[in-house]
């Protein structure tokens, strides 16, 4: 096929051998070296998608990163990726593309009838639609909403690609690999550092891929490669190609996504698809460059019109000529840089049409010797034309710049390059925590104070001539390495340029047309989300007045397209609709990502089984031999229950928590979250994390305790032990015991320095076998060296050393049951063979090991909390009858929070019991409870159920809720409605179902 709109030569194309594509199932062909845009613009491809929100035709407005509309779908199946920017897609051989948001085909698409309807569908329109009537929302509103939302479309398969993290540390980093950029690198380089030098386009050089400036008296590639070639033979410099810098975080660190398969056919390659980079960076220099601003008239999103700078790119770079006849409409020099391009390659250009009243100096100077057309005081207010520009409407405009006058003058033309000035890419600066200042002189925010170790080089600065662009970059780089430790190896000599000075802009952020805004065709500002320059002056309207609300109300820089285009130039017309100046009405949040980043890239190898890592304790291969089922918590796999031939779940939890109370249980309870504490200091740093006292505790005891958030809720509990003067021993709960381990880390290092206290996980490094029973004293035993277990020696909440098995161990008496329960602790590795040690003393007492399930229902029995189960992150000690505990001598995490006035309600929800009037009923966890579910809906809920079982030893079904006042309920009645129906009743009881007294464990 012939590609009517490529040049004879130039560009930095490979022209030996052609490459197939499809692009909405039409065959095309292109070259190695372009991308899909440059592609389809060689091929006559005008209409390439249609617009979000009125399905209007569009075609390729930028080049790069920029780029709004031109988003495709890539190949199909499992290797489909939905909105990759047409511009910035490689092509390859036999690429698979097509358009998204449109039906049934991108050139005659259904929705596009709700453009005919603009008028009435401005922004927020569908806050005040969709409100009335209410039911519609349900059966018609939502729905409708849900199909229409949205661009690309997710992949259906699994993604068969993988993709790979790394971490990196260097001494500078280099974001943007343009003129600054590697001036910064060469300079940071040559004085030692070691570099990071990444940059988002597959080939580096930046802007210098399509000038035709020279640098030194050379073409500017001539300098580009001998730099590049410097740039190689530097040992401590890497270059990343195809790689995105799209996230400044706190620390200096970096996130940067590298496609390492970009323009290669998915399937065809090996190794990662992606690899994610986080770098800790000692400096920073941003030559992330800038970004070519468009200008807002009537029907600038036609396919055809596009920014100057990005047709000078396709001319010079592509070698394809994106028209036959152009306009040029601009308010500053730079666009007629492309008039000449044009007329180089073969373009006829009607006329230069430029808002400033006067054309002079160099650039116009050129335009005119080349033979064509220059309009000073005219603007472009309207194209002709629907699937194509067919024509350029121009008028004069008034000296102030506030209107048009005289008739309108139409231009032909199917190519409109505009151009209203640059904004630098402030976005890595503004993540930084910095905040973008508004230079009047340049019309344009430019970065402002640094906050982190970073600087900004060349046209991310403000500074759009190469040659200055060229020096701040290495004086940028030579400063960096400087600060980073490498000594004053001085500042490289910056090469000449030949760039003619320039006039200043006239800024221009809304072209004056014949009627008001709001009567004239669409003046898009934001083009991916359809924002109009009349919505923003809705909004205003409407009484929005910061800049993040008019945002959220117009959509503008919402999307992937993040306001690159549009942001400045819809700030300065809600600050000019707002009778205040740009740079009071500030810019929006800048967030990561920059660009769109994968999912894959950000999960890496952490997909399937290794999306978390499985922890099994030393005891999971006797588990295994013996039938358990297992479940998981916190990661680990834990033995769930135990069951035998024939049984069910509900016969081996009934003979296990039967056994446990009147013979003798054995579980693993290796998985309990495990902190040693050690320092002179460990006492008073436990009373701030507890509610209780501890620097009473004796030594060989141990003690319950709460952690409390600072809201004053239930964080976490568990046993910790006094082992010496300075030396705890802490549990947690399994699934909490890394929160715990971050919370007890966060209040040490950052709240209290002062404090002379260690932390070390020890989790990992213990088995324990919790021995729990009647009985367990005598099989304990059996096997125990070293240490007298009479009730007298070794009372409740006391631990002692000795030998067990001819292991050295740490017994606890400790009781997560309500029963007599010894736990013995050994290094994990001696955990199976005293565990089978004790299984055989057991035998004679029928030792039964049981699993969490069962240990569930026998804590239940006896009202013990499980946090995480009968707390919510809104459940204070009070409310779980605790209040016993609270120290009121001293301070801790919570207390002002646990004593506000909402925490002493007497209406909160409380921890209670519920026996149902039906015993073999089992509540459903998460039940609600009322007073009366038989009232008209909504019923009040009163509480809900948080913990259900059925208890073989009580012969009944009990159940733990948390319900509005609920110990001054005790007694009363409830219901709790089913699912199916039905209604259950229930009383509300105590929380403690067996051995109230206590008698079991202190036997």
């Amino acid at each position: 096929m012939i590609q009517h709109y490529r040049l004879e030569n130039g560009g930095r194309i490979d022209r030996s051998g052609p490459i197939s594509f499809t692009f909405n199932g039409t065959r095309y062909t292109g070259y190695q070296g372009d991308t899909v845009a440059s592609a389809l613009i060689a091929n006559g491809v005008r209409v390439v998608a249609r617009s979000f929100k009125y399905h209007r035709p569009r075609g390729i407005m930028g080049s790069g990163a920029e780029e709004p509309s031109a988003l495709l779908q890539l190949e199909t199946g499992a290797y489909t990726v939905p909105n990759v920017r047409a511009t910035q897609q490689p092509l390859y051989h036999d690429l698979v593309a097509s358009s998204v948001n449109c039906w049934p085909s991108v050139n005659f698409d259904v929705n596009a009838v709700t453009s005919r309807f603009a008028r009435i569908l401005p922004a927020g329109f569908y806050y005040k639609t969709f409100m009335w009537p209410q039911s519609f929302w349900k059966n018609f509103y939502e729905d409708s909403i849900r199909k229409a939302a949205g661009l690309g479309e997710s992949p259906a398969e699994g993604d068969p690609e993988h993709y790979d993290k790394t971490f990196a540390h260097c001494d500078v980093l280099v974001a943007g690999a343009g003129p600054a950029g590697i001036a910064a690198a060469l300079a940071a380089g040559r004085a030692g550092a070691r570099v990071i030098l990444a940059d988002e386009q597959h080939e580096l050089g930046g802007s210098l891929l399509a000038t035709r400036d020279e640098i030194g008296g050379e073409p500017a590639d001539g300098w580009l490669q001998a730099q590049l070639s410097e740039l190689q033979r530097m040992p401590e410099v890497r270059k990343l190609p195809c790689s995105t810098v799209y996230g400044y975080f706190d620390h200096n660190c970096l996130a940067i996504q590298e496609r390492l398969s970009e323009g290669m056919k998915p399937g065809t390659y090996e190794g990662p698809r992606e690899r994610l980079w986080l770098v800790r960076a000692k400096q920073v220099v941003l030559a992330t460059g800038a970004i070519e601003r468009p200008l807002i008239f009537s029907n600038n999103d036609r396919p055809g019109v596009m920014l100057a700078s990005a047709v000078t790119s396709y001319i010079v770079r592509y070698g394809v000529r994106p028209g036959d006849a152009a306009v040029v409409f601009t308010n500053n020099d730079s666009a007629y840089r492309t008039a000449l391009d044009l007329h180089c390659a073969g373009v006829t250009v009607t006329a230069v049409v430029d808002a400033r009243p006067e054309a002079e100096g160099e650039w116009p100077s050129r335009v005119r010797k080349s033979g064509i057309r220059i309009m000073p005081g005219h603007v472009v207010v309207d194209v002709q034309g629907t699937k194509k520009v067919e024509g350029a409407r121009v008028m004069a405009l008034s000296p102030n710049g506030e209107a048009v006058s005289g008739s309108i003058q139409g231009l032909r033309c199917d190519l409109l390059a505009v151009s209203g000035g640059w904004n630098p890419t402030v976005h890595l600066h503004a993540q930084s925590g910095a905040r973008p200042k508004w230079d009047d002189s340049k019309a344009s925010f430019v970065p402002g104070t640094a906050v982190q170790a970073e600087r900004s080089a060349g046209a991310a600065n403000g500074t759009f001539r190469l040659g200055e662009c060229l020096s701040e970059g290495f004086q940028a780089g030579a400063e960096a390495a400087r600060s980073a430790g490498f000594g004053d190896a001085g500042t490289p000599d910056s090469p000449e340029t030949n760039e003619p000075v320039e006039r200043p802009m006239l800024p221009l952020w809304l072209v004056p047309g014949p009627k008001a805004p709001g009567r004239l065709p669409k003046q898009f500002v934001d083009f991916q989300n359809d924002t109009g320059a009349a919505d923003l002056m809705l909004a205003v309207r409407e009484g929005y007045r910061s800049i993040e609300h008019v945002k959220r109300y117009t959509l503008l820089g919402f999307g992937t397209d993040q306001g690159k285009l549009g942001n400045v130039n819809g700030m300065a017309i809600v600050a000019k609709s707002l009778g205040a100046d740009i740079s009071s009405t500030g810019t929006t949040t800048f967030r990561p990502a920059y660009t769109p980043v994968t999912f894959g890239s950000i999960a890496g190898h952490d997909v399937g089984e290794l999306f978390e890592p499985i922890r099994k304790t030393a005891l999971h291969q006797w588990h295994e031999e013996q039938g358990a089922e297992f479940e998981n918590v916190g990661q680990w796999k834990r033995p769930w229950y135990y069951p035998k031939a024939g049984e069910t779940i509900h016969d081996a939890v009934n003979r296990e928590c039967r056994a446990v109370r009147d013979s003798v249980g054995i579980m693993d309870a290796s998985t309990l979250g495990k902190i040693e504490i050690k320092g002179p200091d460990s006492a008073e740093f436990l009373d701030r994390m507890y509610i209780n006292g501890w620097k009473k505790l004796g030594i060989g005891r141990a003690r319950y305790g709460f952690m409390l958030g600072e809201d004053g809720m239930v964080l976490d509990d568990g046993v910790t032990i006094r082992l010496a003067e300075d030396h705890y021993f802490m549990h947690t709960t399994t699934g909490g015991a890394a929160t715990v381990m971050k919370w007890l880390e966060r209040w040490l290092q950052t709240e209290w320095p002062e404090l002379k206290v260690f932390l070390t996980s020890v989790t990992d490094h213990w088995a324990t076998a919790a021995v729990v029973g009647p009985r367990s004293r005598e099989v304990v035993s059996e096997v125990c060296n070293g240490i007298d277990l009479s009730r007298e020696a070794f009372p409740f909440m006391a631990s002692r050393t000795g030998n067990v098995a001819g292991v050295p161990a740490r017994v606890n008496r400790i009781s997560f049951s309500g029963e007599l329960a010894f736990e013995v602790n050994v290094p994990a590795n001696y955990g199976r063979q005293v565990w089978e040690e004790l299984m055989e003393a057991g035998k004679a007492h029928g030792i039964t090991p049981y699993g969490t399930e069962t240990m569930h229902v026998l804590r239940a029995e006896k009202g013990y909390v499980i946090v995480g189960q009968d707390t919510d992150g809104s459940v204070t000690p009070m409310d779980l009858g605790m209040e016993g505990m609270i120290a009121k001598h001293k301070d801790f995490i919570g207390k002002r929070s646990l004593f506000r006035e909402d925490c002493q309600r007497p209406d909160r929800k409380q921890l209670v019991g519920l026996l149902t009037t039906n015993p073999e009923i089992v509540l459903p966890e998460g039940g609600q409870i009322t007073t009366d579910a038989t009232v008209p809906l909504p019923v009040p809920m009163i509480g809900h159920v948080t913990s259900s079982y059925f208890s073989a030893n009580l012969g009944r079904s009990i159940a733990l809720a948390l319900v509005k006042g609920g110990r001054e309920r005790l007694g009363e009645r409830v219901q709790v409605p089913l699912r199916d129906g039905r209604i259950i009743g229930a009383e509300i009881t105590d929380t403690v179902f067996l051995d109230p007294e206590g008698e079991r464990q202190n036997a």
